[in-house]
């Protein structure tokens, strides 16, 4: 039983590391409180499904998916270039959500989100 457990851990490390960043990253978002730290949270959550993505396209001995006369596998193209275009969409949506951090603080004075609720509740 251990030696299976210990083969899937080492063939299958980018799994558990996916698992790993995917609950690191929904807990930050889920538990704190803090704007910036619900962002980073996100951030990590979102490169665990990009590693998702790349390890579940990976094949033994595939190749590019140029055909030439050669046999075999060939790797999918698409996971890497819905990554890509996760990516720049990730990117986006961090400076906007920094971009409103700034501007709740400096209208607020907290980044806070229960500080924020009670504020806002207020006005």
């Amino acid at each position: 039983m251990t030696e299976s457990l210990l083969g899937v851990v080492t063939t299958r490390h980018a799994y558990l590391l996916f698992v790993l960043l995917s609950a690191i990253g929904l807990y930050m978002m889920i538990a704190n409180g803090h704007l910036v730290k619900k962002i980073i949270g996100l951030n990590m959550f979102q490169t665990g499904v990009f590693l998702f993505f790349i390890a579940s396209a990976y094949r033994v001995g595939g190749s590019a998916p140029i055909v030439e006369a050669g046999n075999g596998p060939y790797v999918s193209p698409l996971p890497h270039v819905i990554v890509l275009t996760a990516i720049v969409v990730g990117v986006s949506l961090t400076a906007v959500g920094l971009a409103l951090s700034i501007r709740l603080y400096s209208e607020y004075g907290t980044l806070r989100a229960d500080a924020l609720r009670e504020v806002i509740g207020d006005e």
